[in-house]
C-alpha cells in the first residue's frame, strides 16, 4: 500500500484551523441593538431637506428684519438731525438775498449747528430723477432750499423758528421732517412685524413637520415601543432615543440650511456695495444701508442653527412622551 503523507499535514492543519476559527468566532464583538428609530432612509433624508429649507426661510426673515430695522433708524437719525427751509420764488424779490437773509435767522437759534443754501447745481441734481439732466432750470422758478442742521442732543423749538422765519421771509415756509419721521417708524414697525410673523409661521411649519415625522417613527416601531414601555422603560428613556435622532437629524438640516443663507447673504453684501455696478449699488446702499455679513450675521445664524436643532428635538420629546401617555390611558381603560 502506498502511504501519502500529505493526508497527514492535511488532517493536522485542519485540526489546527478549527480551534482557530472558534477562537475568533467567541473574540468577534457582539452585534449592535438596533436603534427604536430608523435610522436614514428616504424619510430621514427628506426631512433633511425639509429642515434645510424652513431654516433658510427663517435666516431670511431674521436678515430682512435687521436690514429694514438699521435703514430705518439711519433714515429716522437722518432726517430728525435736519431741517428744510423751502422759499419760493417772489416777483421782485432777489432769491440769493432771501436765501441769505434767510440762513441767517435760522443760524441765529441756539440749538442750530449749521444753516446751509443749497446751490443751482445742487438743486438740478435733486431735481435730475424727474427732469432729467438736460434741464437748465434758472429759468424755472423752482423753489431754492436751506438745510437746517442741529446742535447734537438739542431740543430746536419749532414753533418759534416757523413763526420767525415764514413771517420774516417772503415766500418761505420751515418743514421739521417730524412727519416724516413718524411716517418712517410706522412703516419700518409695521415691515418688522410682518417679517417676524413670517419667521414665527415657518418655526411653526418647522414644529409640525417633527411631529409628524414623530408620530411616523412611533407608528413604524409601535409594537417595540409598546414592548419596551410595559417590560418598564419609562417615558424619558424611550424619549431619549428619539432625542439623538432628531437632534442630528435637525442640525444637520439647520446647518445646511444656515450655511446656504450666510452664501446668500454675502452675495448680496457684495452687490450693495456696488462690487459690479457702482452706481446702482451706491444707490441701493443709500436706501437701505450697508448690508454686511459681519460676527453679529454669523453669529445670529448660529444661533438659529442651535435653536432649529433644540426645538426638533423637544418637539420630538414632546410627542414621544404625550404618545406614551395615551398607551397609558389606553391600558388602564383596557383593565378597567
Amino acid at each position: 500500500m502506498i502511504k501519502r503523507p500529505g493526508n497527514k499535514k492535511t488532517a493536522r492543519r485542519s485540526r489546527t484551523a478549527r480551534p482557530r476559527a472558534a477562537v475568533s468566532a467567541q473574540s468577534a464583538s457582539p452585534p449592535r441593538p438596533s436603534s427604536i428609530v430608523p435610522q436614514g432612509g428616504v424619510r430621514g433624508q427628506a426631512l433633511v431637506v425639509v429642515i434645510a429649507i424652513m431654516t433658510f426661510l427663517a435666516a431670511l426673515a431674521l436678515g430682512e428684519t435687521n436690514l429694514v430695522s438699521n435703514a430705518a433708524r439711519n433714515w429716522q437719525n437722518d432726517i430728525s438731525s435736519e431741517a428744510t427751509v423751502q422759499i419760493v420764488p417772489v416777483d421782485g424779490v432777489d432769491m440769493e438775498q432771501t436765501l441769505s437773509r434767510a440762513a441767517k435767522l435760522v443760524a441765529g437759534f441756539d440749538t442750530v449747528a449749521a444753516a446751509r443754501i443749497l446751490s443751482l447745481d445742487q438743486t438740478e441734481k435733486l431735481l435730475e430723477p424727474w427732469l432729467g439732466s438736460d434741464i437748465d432750470i434758472a429759468g424755472f422758478p423752482v423753489p431754492r432750499l436751506v438745510t437746517v442742521t442741529w446742535k447734537d442732543g438739542a431740543v430746536p423749538d419749532f414753533a418759534a423758528i416757523r413763526d420767525t422765519i415764514e413771517s420774516t421771509v417772503p415766500g418761505a415756509s420751515f418743514d421739521d421732517h417730524r412727519i416724516w419721521t413718524s411716517q418712517l417708524a410706522s412703516m419700518a414697525w409695521v415691515s418688522v412685524a410682518v417679517r417676524l410673523a413670517v419667521f414665527v409661521l415657518v418655526l411653526a411649519a418647522l414644529i409640525m413637520t417633527v411631529v409628524f415625522a414623530t408620530r411616523s417613527a412611533l407608528s413604524d416601531n409601535h409594537h417595540v415601543v409598546e414592548v419596551l414601555h410595559f417590560i418598564g422603560a419609562d417615558g424619558p428613556f424611550i424619549a431619549r432615543q428619539f432625542d439623538r435622532y432628531f437632534f442630528r437629524t435637525g442640525f444637520k438640516g439647520a446647518a445646511i440650511g444656515g450655511l446656504c443663507a450666510v452664501v446668500l447673504f454675502w452675495a448680496l453684501s457684495l452687490w450693495l456695495s456696488g462690487a459690479g455696478q457702482p452706481a446702482q449699488g451706491s444707490q441701493l446702499a443709500l436706501l437701505f444701508g450697508h448690508f454686511s455679513t459681519g460676527w453679529s450675521s454669523l453669529a445670529e445664524i448660529f444661533v438659529l442653527v442651535i435653536f432649529v436643532s433644540v426645538l426638533a428635538m423637544m418637539t420630538s420629546r414632546y410627542t414621544v412622551i404625550r404618545n406614551l401617555r395615551d398607551i397609558d390611558r389606553k391600558g388602564a381603560d383596557f383593565l378597567l
